[in-house]
């Protein structure tokens, strides 16, 4: 084998497509949403994973409130200031889900609504960047 075919050999494997931060917004926005909906289906037996889907979402709600809250974020001041109302009115919702007051319904909503968000703009701007 020559130093060529083993270099493809050895990182033929490792080749992971580009990703724009969009994208990447978009993959963890569906990984939790996906999970909110499974614990949501599982009703009362699922409220260990629901309790888990509920951190992991608000991890990343929290995440996006930094982000936008920074000086330097590019998104637009209005938009900015409506991801920051969503993140904590997550958080807020979170809390009576796992009081069990409400349901994970409006979340798993606003997360879809941010997946269609994400997907569009990818799609208007050519893939473009994210909340950050």
């Amino acid at each position: 084998m020559t130093p060529l075919s083993q270099a493809r050999a050895a990182y033929a494997g490792h080749a992971q497509p580009t990703r724009t931060a969009r994208g990447t917004e978009y993959e963890l926005f569906a990984r939790v949403t996906h999970r909110l909906k499974s614990a949501e289906a599982l009703g009362r037996d699922g409220f260990a994973a629901l309790a888990g889907a509920l951190h992991d979402n608000r991890q990343l709600w929290t995440a996006l409130a930094g982000d936008v809250a920074s000086p330097g974020n590019a998104l637009p001041a209005a938009l900015r200031a409506r991801i920051f109302y969503l993140a904590e009115f997550t958080a807020l919702h979170s809390s009576r889900v796992l009081a069990r007051e409400a349901g994970p319904g409006v979340l798993i909503e606003i997360n879809t609504a941010m997946m269609r968000g994400l997907r569009a703009g990818a799609a208007g701007s050519g893939g473009g960047e994210g909340a950050g």
